[in-house]
């Protein structure tokens, strides 16, 4: 033992021995006996490091590894349990709160010196401490249920209770659309219910992904963003037609089956406020529902003729009670699921193809340049699997400006073979039918494609061509954006800045390497003035030491290139050892007179500006092209 723990031992006030009823009598008694066994220096140091660290009086806390334990005491303390047993392990904690206790209360009279005695002991401490607690720490249990980053399937079931109940699953259904692991999508789904980020998820959650990669968690992010609007719309349309007593069971199964907005926009449009109603709805108010759904179940029993009301329109005669059940089963089987799976399903195995041609309004009175933007589409046919993503944005352009018509083209090979899978498959009567009954069966089912089924499919193919047309375009510019913006730089040379031009004449400004502006000026080189220019143009390479000429490739950028060359071929230049290159100015002269340009260099005029401009974008391409607005730098589908 040091000096310094006799002296503590001798500094110790009487005042201590009054203070410590504070504590409950039965613990103090309980204290003494199980501290007995150990050393006095084990003691005396654990009181001292008690004093150095500052603790509250009312819930003393040991050394912050063992908080837990610590803070878990006082409770058990103050209820007034019996004592424990000498050999219990747990009364360790207590002789330290004890110390730290009167630790507060010598702290004025104790001194700092010699801090180091107490390090080696209170390593021992710990280990008493760990030995106390017989749970593993938190950290290791986390990562021995998913040791090596390997995939971890079994998070929960992959169900998942969303707020708006469908008809399908969600993991299932986003498993489809985005080709992802069901077991994937599941654990997705929990990681953003819990507000997790992707940026977090892709760094620290790669076993519950599958590794996958940021954009691919914001492909599902965006596709279950869009089944839960569709699962709200439907929830919220079901609302509706409830209130409006429209809501009919056949009809909330046709809701909750939707998986699009255009399905659902499909389902619901005939209900709408406004409408007049389908021709299904109106037939079915004349009351003739029993009857259509009498030729499917029970056609023996059914008698058309008893439908007529000669004085009523619509059942005037039987020809008209015959077109209102054609048009409640036409109905019925659009809305029907298993069909309308069964004709995608067809489409997909033949040649679909999307056919534009020129408007007949636009060809009278339309505006002949535009009309001629869109030659290479006034006669076009393509199969919708192959056509080109810039195709359909620009087919879509023409259609808005009204001078293409558009269509998407089923062969009649697909209505012929889904007609007959319905006839005599789907919707196969259970009965024998008359043969004025199975010509109505199929003039429903003819109905139902040309009316209602073929318009489906048709906005079906188009939304999705467009849609995909649309994110091809937002990749591809980002593609090509980041090929300009990781253009190498030239740096550590002085450049020369040609923004060519006629009558204007062509802009020069020299920079430093560091991008200062040296010098700018305007010379005439395609007005008969070109030697004379030349000696000023030589002049100013020697003055600024520059060796570089980068030209912007608008306007009369041949003509100046051809001047440069010429001189340099003939060595005009001398001593300098000039070369040139030519640049996009994409923006340049829209960046010339943006208000962030006039705050750069306000004494300038914009023609000159544009010449600077030009010049630093081959210094640091990506210091000068972020200054410019996106639809202006000149890359992308330009859609």
């Amino acid at each position: 033992t040091s000096e310094s723990e006799e002296e503590e031992e001798e500094w110790e006030p009487k005042s201590k021995i009054a203070k410590r009823p504070c504590l409950p009598k039965k613990t103090e008694a309980k204290t003494k006996k199980a501290a007995a066994p150990r050393s006095t220096v084990a003691r005396k140091v654990v009181k001292k490091v008690a004093i150095k660290e500052e603790m509250d009086v009312s819930l003393p806390i040991a050394p912050v590894e063992d908080n837990k334990m610590q803070l878990l005491k006082p409770k058990k303390e103050n209820a007034g349990t019996k004592p424990k047993s000498l050999n219990q392990m747990p009364e360790v904690p207590k002789k330290m709160k004890l110390n730290s206790f009167q630790g507060k209360n010598q702290n004025s009279l104790v001194s700092d010196e010699k801090p180091s005695t107490s390090v080696p002991v209170v390593k021992q401490e710990k280990c008493e401490e760990e030995f106390a607690f017989d749970e593993q720490p938190s950290k290791k249990i986390k990562l021995n249920a998913c040791p090596e980053g390997k995939p971890v399937k079994n998070l929960g079931s992959n169900k998942i209770k969303e707020e708006f109940e469908m008809n399908w699953d969600i993991v299932q259904v986003l498993s489809e659309i985005t080709n992802v692991e069901p077991w994937v999508c599941a654990n997705l789904i929990r990681l953003f219910q819990e507000e997790n980020t992707i940026p977090f998820i892709a760094r620290y959650r790669k076993e519950l992904i599958n590794n996958l990669e940021a954009d691919a968690l914001r492909e599902v992010q965006h596709a279950l963003e869009e089944l839960r609007t569709v699962a709200k719309k439907t929830h919220t349309m079901i609302q509706k037609l409830k209130k409006e007593g429209k809501l009919s069971s056949c009809l909330l199964k046709g809701l909750l089956n939707c998986r699009t907005l255009e399905e659902l926009d499909h389902v619901s449009s005939p209900y709408k406020t406004g409408s007049k109603g389908t021709k299904a709805q109106r037939a079915k108010q004349l009351g003739l529902e029993p009857a259509a759904l009498s030729l499917l179940q029970n056609p023996v029993e059914l008698n058309l003729f008893s439908y007529i009301r000669p004085n009523t329109k619509g059942l005037a005669n039987i020809q008209e009670v015959e077109a209102g059940v054609q048009h409640i089963l036409a109905d019925i089987f659009a809305k029907d699921k298993d069909t309308l799976d069964f004709i995608r399903k067809l489409c997909q195995q033949r040649y679909v193809a999307i056919q534009s041609t020129l408007a007949k309004v636009s060809s009278k009175n339309g505006n002949e340049k535009d009309i001629d933007k869109f030659q290479l589409y006034h006669e076009f046919s393509c199969n919708i699997k192959n056509i080109q993503h810039h195709q359909i944005l620009a087919i879509n352009r023409g259609e808005n400006l009204k001078i293409l018509t558009v269509k998407v083209n089923i062969p009649d090979g697909v209505k012929n073979e889904f007609c007959w899978w319905c006839v005599n498959e789907r919707w196969k009567p259970k009965q024998f039918l008359k043969p004025e009954f199975m010509r109505l069966l199929r003039s429903s089912v003819e109905d139902a494609y040309k009316r209602l089924i073929y318009p489906l499919l048709c906005r079906e193919f188009r939304s999705k061509l467009t849609s995909d047309a649309e994110k091809e375009s937002v990749m591809m510019f980002g593609r090509n954006l980041r090929q300009l913006l990781l253009t190498s730089p030239v740096r550590g040379r002085a450049l020369m800045g040609v923004d060519p031009g006629y009558r204007h004449g062509c802009k020069l400004a020299i920079i430093s390497p560091t991008s200062q502006i040296l010098h700018t000026d305007v010379v005439y080189l395609h007005s008969g003035q070109g030697f004379r220019e030349a000696e000023k143009i030589k002049k100013l390479l020697l003055q600024y030491n520059c060796s570089t000429v980068v030209i912007g490739n608008g306007t009369a950028c041949r003509e100046t290139e051809a001047y440069f060359a010429d001189l340099i071929m003939k060595k005009y230049f001398a001593p300098l050892d000039v070369v040139y290159c030519i640049v996009s100015e994409a923006g340049a002269s829209i960046y010339s007179v943006s208000p962030e340009a006039s705050k750069e260099m306000p004494d300038l005029d914009p023609n000159l500006r544009s010449a600077v401009s030009i010049a630093r974008r081959v210094q640091d391409p990506l210091a000068e092209l972020v200054k410019i607005e996106p639809k202006h730098i000149g890359v992308g589908m330009y859609q």
